[in-house]
């Protein structure tokens, strides 16, 4: 068992689903076993899963390929790989690699903070010379 940090996007999700205080579990089944009451947990999300992307148009994605998209938001919006490292559960740092897709646009930033530093260090017009 470990603990999920979940950003205010997933809590609002999970406020708006009204559920809180309805069950132990997150991801409830509503199938019914023998005694006419719901199951209990949801097992497999793998049905609803299937339902929902093809709702949305996206008959290919993967749920995994949201962990991966999710962990380059992280990266390239300046997060450190140890945090999403953290974040994801990995146990070493050489699996989020595989995961943290930067962007160009991260790349030319990183980049240009080399051009800035640079230009700030050259010295302007008239500096650093010797008088004759």
């Amino acid at each position: 068992m470990r603990s999920v940090p979940l950003n205010d996007s997933a809590l609002d999700v999970l406020a708006a689903l009204h559920t809180e205080g309805q069950s132990a579990y997150l991801f409830v089944s509503t199938r019914k076993g023998e005694d006419g009451k719901a199951d209990g947990r949801l097992n497999y999300v793998h049905k609803v899963w299937d339902r929902l992307r093809k709702a949305a148009g996206l008959p290919t994605l993967r749920m995994h390929d949201l962990r991966h998209q999710y962990a380059s938001f992280l990266v390239n919006s300046g997060r450190s790989l140890y945090e999403v490292q953290k974040i994801l559960g990995h146990s070493s740092h050489s699996v989020t690699e595989r995961y943290a897709h930067l962007s160009s646009k991260s790349l030319m930033d990183a980049a240009n903070s080399a051009s800035i530093i640079l230009k700030g260090a050259r010295p302007s017009a008239g500096q650093g010379e010797e008088a004759a």
